[in-house]
């Protein structure tokens, strides 16, 4: 364990952002994790730091969790599980898993932050989410640090949700994740969402593997998505809101050209980037932040911006496009405060 206090957590948020945290404890053993569970009983764990907007200095500690490894549990004829330690990061490990002909989350490809985080958000592109692959979730209970596991199914997962996200909020760290991947000959390649089949079809790729996906993903989001290395961000910022079709419908017969995705019988996907851009908000600004010009679904530390300055933009539009089509946009970060 090592621990730095009064420390910029300026490296540790991908929108770049200097805010201090009372100290800084990275643990390498989940003994020591578990330990000063019961010792400290405020404290934020951090993983990739991709998906959260801080919004001041933090008078409390700061974790981070970085024990890394990836292991095979068992093996059947259609599939694999494999246990994934919380300090692998995702992208990596969506590669690794490549390499070694398993298959399920190539959709997946590029999205930041760790293997440990991507649970709680039930990280998801494509049409494929973790949800469709996870097995169980590893970690300690937050106060005690006693061992306790989840399967899918007691995750209670929703879009851009889970149990760890409400009921368990702060109460439960995630130590590793256990996924059920495909073997080479049971794959079930989805190539059918957003511009993955365009994609390959213009490379001349009629009979897709793992790998042409994974990088069909990776090109696609390198096209909209500015690189946290060079632009601070935070990805897609707002979810895309599910509606039912009674509101759908009503909002259509004032905006015919409204763009939007079946999701069941009674509710309806609308792209939140639609919505954010016909209201006008590309490249607007509020301080050091910007609603990207490219994309209108991130927003952008232009390099001196504030967490309050991010957090306020956002909060204008969403007010602005409730106000437009009666739809409240919900934001897909955590805010951290």
């Amino acid at each position: 364990m090592k621990l730095l206090e009064d420390y910029s957590l300026k490296k540790h948020n991908s929108f770049g952002l200097d805010a201090k945290a009372q100290a800084l404890v990275m643990f390498d053993s989940i003994e020591e994790l578990a330990q000063r569970c019961t010792t400290i009983k405020k404290s934020l764990l951090l993983g990739g730091g991709s998906n959260i907007l801080i919004l001041n200095d933090l008078d409390y500690e700061v974790w981070t969790y970085n024990v890394k490894g990836r292991s095979l549990l068992s093996e059947e004829e259609e599939y694999v599980l494999v246990e994934i330690q919380s300090g692998e990061n995702w992208h990596e490990t969506v590669l690794w898993a490549i390499e070694q002909g398993y298959g399920g989350i190539e959709n997946l490809a590029l999205i930041p932050g760790n293997c440990g985080a991507a649970p709680i958000q039930n990280i998801g592109a494509y049409g494929v989410e973790i949800k469709d692959v996870l097995h169980c979730v590893y970690g300690i209970q937050r106060d005690s640090g006693l061992p306790m596991s989840f399967y899918k199914a007691e995750c209670n997962f929703g879009y851009r949700d889970s149990i760890f996200k409400k009921e368990l909020k702060g109460k439960f760290i995630i130590t590793s994740i256990v996924l059920k991947l495909t073997k080479p000959g049971y794959h079930r390649l989805n190539t059918s969402y957003g511009a993955i089949s365009s994609t390959l079809e213009q490379r001349g790729i009629t009979d897709p593997n793992c790998r042409d996906v994974a990088q069909a993903v990776i090109d696609i989001r390198k096209s909209k998505l500015p690189d946290t290395k060079v632009i601070g961000n935070a990805g897609s910022f707002f979810k895309n809101p599910v509606i039912p079709i009674d509101q759908f419908n009503e909002v259509k017969s004032n905006h015919p050209d409204i763009v939007s995705y079946p999701v069941d019988d009674a509710s309806i996907k609308l792209p939140a980037a639609w919505l954010i851009d016909r209201a006008g908000w590309k490249g607007k600004t509020v301080g050091g932040a910007q609603c990207y010009e490219k994309q209108a679904l991130v927003l952008i530390n232009k390099g001196n911006a504030t967490g309050r300055d991010i957090f306020t933009l956002s909060q204008n539009i969403i007010d602005d496009v409730k106000t437009k089509y009666g739809i409240t946009l919900d934001r897909e970060v955590n805010l951290i405060s």
